[in-house]
């Protein structure tokens, strides 16, 4: 009797298509079989499916179940699932979350609201989140720093160029601000409108592109309390921000309603422990707390 695990209806499937079940299950090196890997070409794998990147599970025949319509992904939208599949899988990823007090940073906006508009700059949160972050970078070398291919060497780089994951029609795209800590805080909001405005309109040239020391995934224009992004290689980490929320906090007995934003940073665990992560976080958060200290 084969030893083989499937389902009555996966063996009456087998039979009708003339596969030989024990053969398909050393070919796919496993011990349970479902409708879906009969279909598979016996050359697709030599091992188990998870070492070898088999797909059969996908391979199945939604229509059988009812009404569907298939819509072609972008190539960019392809070159981008690959990628971050390939990241997910390869890197050993952690994330760390805190939040920051931002209620210096909403009255700094709120106090050069006319400056802005005279300046015809949109002053977002943003632009203080990459300001602190790139003097982060810089206190902190080993998160400003890319891990060689084989894993042996870790390259640091004394440069500060931060990417800003941009949600597209088309995609996501990530164009990068250079030398962000050699920057101010107009310039930075002025960098950071026109990029998004040109990824939007799909302007973004090659040389925007790549080369960022950490990118920034903000999502608090949308929402949510928190998330866990994906590190984008070659960088080792990367920042997620959801929406700010009001949070109740206490000065002795006293109630204080303050504005606290999530932040979500996850790392690569091959270089950077969960200390370095703590530490870092903790200089971030305060430097968002305390923007003044980073204009001067």
């Amino acid at each position: 009797m084969s030893d083989v695990i499937a389902s009555p209806s996966t063996r009456r499937k087998a039979l009708q298509k003339g596969v030989d079940i024990d053969a398909r299950a050393r070919e796919l090196g496993r011990t349970t079989l479902g409708p879906e890997d009969l279909g598979a070409p016996a050359t697709a794998a030599a091992a188990p499916a998870e070492q070898s990147g088999d797909t059969s599970y996908w391979d199945v025949d939604h229509a059988a179940y009812g009404p569907v319509r298939e819509e072609l992904m972008s190539r960019f939208a392809q070159v981008a699932a690959r990628n971050l599949g390939a990241a997910n899988a390869l890197i050993p990823q952690v994330t760390h979350h805190d939040r920051a007090d931002l209620s210096a940073i909403e009255e700094l906006r709120r106090a050069w609201r006319d400056e802005a508009q005279a300046r015809g700059v949109r002053l977002t949160a943003l632009a203080f989140h990459v300001m602190a972050l790139a003097r982060c970078l810089r206190d902190f070398p080993r998160f400003n720093a890319s891990l060689s291919a084989d894993g042996n060497t870790l390259v640091l780089k004394d440069y500060v160029h931060v990417g800003i994951a941009v949600d597209t029609p088309h995609g996501l795209m990530v164009p990068v601000i250079r030398d962000a800590d050699r920057k101010g805080l107009w310039q930075l909001s002025t960098e950071i409108t026109d990029l998004a405005a040109r990824a939007h309109a799909r302007k973004i040239a090659p040389d925007d592109l790549g080369g960022a020391s950490m990118t920034i995934s903000n999502l608090g224009g949308i929402g949510g309390i928190g998330f866990t992004p994906i590190v984008n290689p070659p960088e080792l980490a990367i920042l997620g921000i959801t929406r700010t929320q009001t949070v109740t906090l206490w000065d002795g007995d006293i109630p204080r309603p303050v504005p606290m934003v999530p932040l979500d940073l996850s790392y690569d665990h091959r270089v950077i422990n969960g200390a370095d992560a703590a530490r870092f976080m903790a200089r971030l958060v305060g430097r968002i707390a305390e923007p003044r200290n980073l204009i001067t």
